[in-house]
């Protein structure tokens, strides 16, 4: 991926050295790309919904705004290499939503992406690394621990530049869906349903965020030819790789489809496709498509 040079974004607050030290006061719950250790080592094999995992963990309640104490943070030293790449990642997602809600005739609200190291205050709860990178609704953040990368590449067999660059936008993509109202319309609905019910919305909401990752691919290549060779496998093997299938596979082997919450590795690789081949909004609808 070409990334060195370009703008890098001015919303990164880097509070590895400080995290953990915040309180929290409020509850929610993150969105997040898999709850990767969590669905690895104890999701799956208890048996355990990872998003019920993912409430106890963050404190449970909803998705509003809850007052939070977060231990100050600063901005990623210039010779951070990894720092800079998300920065210019986060950089280049609001140059396309930006774009993007213009011509839907609104504006963007850019989040803030937020480094840690280990766990961290937020306004859905307490965020760990265990969880993968999430979006907090709450206070409009992207969370990520960078030792998610090794975790993506070692564990997961999903390595490249541009398989990070994903999960940055997938996290974006569920800033998209707040701003838009779909986030709590989701989760008004899903506390009127069954369990069975619930998690197939959930799978629907993370392929939709899926979708919305490919749109930023597809204006972020037509507008500054940002894919080297191999780029978008990358991207494809690591949607792939986080499939609730291929997860639970992975740790337990075996597949409980009544269990997905972020869909199978198949739906994951077809709707960021989707959203990349045309870049249209409005083909990201997985709420109403009859075949994921």
């Amino acid at each position: 991926m070409k990334w060195q040079g370009n703008r890098e974004s001015e919303n990164v607050e880097d509070a590895r050295n400080s995290s953990g030290r915040g309180m929290r006061l409020g509850g929610g719950r993150g969105i997040g790309l898999g709850t990767i250790v969590i669905a690895l080592v104890g999701g799956w094999i208890l048996g355990i919904n990872p998003l019920t995992l993912l409430g106890a963990l963050s404190g449970g309640g909803g998705i509003g705004p809850a007052a939070v104490q977060q231990a100050p943070a600063g901005k990623p030293p210039a010779d951070d290499q990894m720092a800079r790449f998300v920065s210019v990642v986060l950089a280049d997602t609001e140059d396309v939503w930006r774009a993007q809600f213009q011509q839907m005739g609104g504006s963007y609200r850019e989040p803030k992406l937020r480094l840690f190291r280990g766990a961290e205050a937020t306004a859905c709860g307490t965020g760990q690394a265990a969880m993968g990178p999430f979006y907090c609704p709450g206070d409009e953040k992207v969370y990520i621990d960078l030792s998610f990368y090794e975790t993506m590449r070692s564990q997961l067999g999903a390595p490249g530049d541009f398989a990070q660059a994903y999960v940055i936008a997938h996290e974006v993509g569920h800033h998209v869906q707040n701003l838009m109202g779909i986030t709590e319309k989701v989760e008004s609905a899903r506390r009127r349903m069954s369990e069975a019910q619930g998690n197939a919305v959930s799978v629907r909401l993370e392929l939709q965020a899926d979708c919305f990752a490919g749109v930023w691919a597809h204006h972020a290549q037509k507008a500054r030819q940002i894919l080297e060779q191999g780029d978008l496998e990358e991207a494809l093997n690591a949607a792939s790789r986080i499939g609730d299938d291929a997860l639970q596979r992975q740790s337990t082997g075996t597949v409980r489809p009544e269990s997905f919450t972020h869909g199978s590795s198949a739906q994951r690789v077809r709707w960021f496709k989707a959203g990349m081949a045309s870049g249209r909004v409005q083909d990201c609808n997985t709420f109403e498509a009859r075949q994921l």
